[in-house]
């Protein structure tokens, strides 16, 4: 609760510093989708904010209530309860009633199901997401605003950087994902959230989760980050979250150019494909790993690891004669002067490779 919080008939939300930063963010981020709209309230398109009461998403839905209007949009909220804690529902309907007060409409509790492949936390976000969904699909929104800060962004490179799983995880959480998720706080420290919070007299859930250390976020966040800016640079959250706007757009460049290129390279064939030795030789190992990604996912939905893409990179670069490469449904071989991709035979299976792939850390 904020420090000498005044009776509620004296309660009025202060322009600070904290809360122009906030407004600021969302304004930017939610003119990229309209410069206004001339029909009735009604027919103004809606954007959800994904509300889960904590100091972030409390200070997006307060922001966004204040700026969506004055941009000609309207503006709900979706609060999912993943029903993981014996208090879920009740923070929900708190959250729920917040924003309401804030003047958010329509406002919705999904309560999910907590279950699948990936551990808690990748079953806890899929649900999470299938929720927004059902909710876009529903209302007809144009955008979901989801609270990930600065800090959330410094926290996702330096646990990229950990996995080594390469570019795309260093590159962190996007800023616009699948035309459809925003995060307009990418820029915004979490400790200007918390006093934009204080500013309005705005009362965030804490949550337990978040000081729980059997989580590597939460070891990064209270352990190593505070060491790393004790002993290296107190600027060490804004360095992070400057690398991964870089490796975000030199990804974002190579897989540019890898879409051209493979339109050069690949040939269509029933049940598969083929891609030119000479072609891939040609180019370096960041385009040539970037193809072989591109077309295991593209073509047979398949995502694959660095081992795995290592393996029929060889058929290029180490030829000797070897036998096919076994991914997952996927068959590929050398055949003359081609790289050839097709469906695996019922009795083919993968072997074990273990390594992390390039991926990015949070959906989407």
């Amino acid at each position: 609760m904020p420090p000498s919080l005044p009776a509620a008939s004296e309660r009025r939300p202060r322009l600070t510093p904290a809360v122009a930063d906030v407004r600021r963010a969302v304004r930017d981020s939610l003119a990229e989708l309209t410069a206004g709209h001339s029909g009735s309230a009604e027919s103004r398109p809606l954007v959800l904010v994904a509300l889960s009461g904590g100091p972030d998403s409390m200070a997006l839905a307060a922001a966004t209530a204040f700026e969506a209007p004055r941009l000609g949009l309207r503006a709900g909220a979706v609060i999912v309860d993943h029903g993981l804690q014996a208090e879920s529902a009740a923070v929900a309907q708190a959250a729920a009633q917040a924003a309401r007060d804030l003047g958010l409409e329509p406002v919705r509790i999904e309560r999910v199901d907590v279950i699948g492949a990936g551990g808690p936390e990748a079953a806890a976000r899929d649900a999470r997401y299938a929720a927004f969904e059902r909710c876009v699909r529903e209302w007809g929104a144009i955008a979901v605003l989801l609270g990930h800060s600065l800090d959330d962004q410094a926290e996702t490179v330096l646990l990229g950087l950990a996995r080594g799983s390469g570019t795309l995880s260093i590159a962190g959480m996007a800023a616009v994902a699948d035309d459809l998720y925003r995060r307009p706080l990418l820029g915004v420290r979490r400790h200007t959230l918390q006093q934009a919070c204080d500013d309005q007299y705005l009362e965030p859930w804490h949550d337990p989760h978040n000081d729980d250390t059997r989580f590597a976020r939460v070891r990064v966040r209270r352990t190593i980050l505070p060491l790393l800016e004790d002993q290296l640079d107190e600027g060490i959250i804004e360095a992070l979250a400057r690398t991964a706007a870089i490796a975000r757009e030199d990804a974002e460049a190579l897989d540019h150019l890898v879409d051209e290129v493979a339109e050069d390279l690949t040939e269509l064939a029933e049940g598969g494909c083929s891609l030119s030795v000479a072609g891939l030789a040609a180019n370096p190992a960041a385009i040539r790993h970037r193809l072989i990604r591109l077309i295991a996912r593209g073509q047979f939905g398949v995502s694959i690891s660095r081992a795995q893409t290592l393996e029929v990179a060889r058929l290029v670069t180490d030829w000797h004669g070897q036998g096919p490469v076994h991914l997952p449904g996927v068959r590929v071989e050398r055949t003359g002067a081609r790289i050839v991709f097709s469906l695996a035979l019922e009795n083919e299976h993968l072997p074990d490779y273990r390594e992390p792939d390039d991926h990015e850390p949070d959906r989407p």
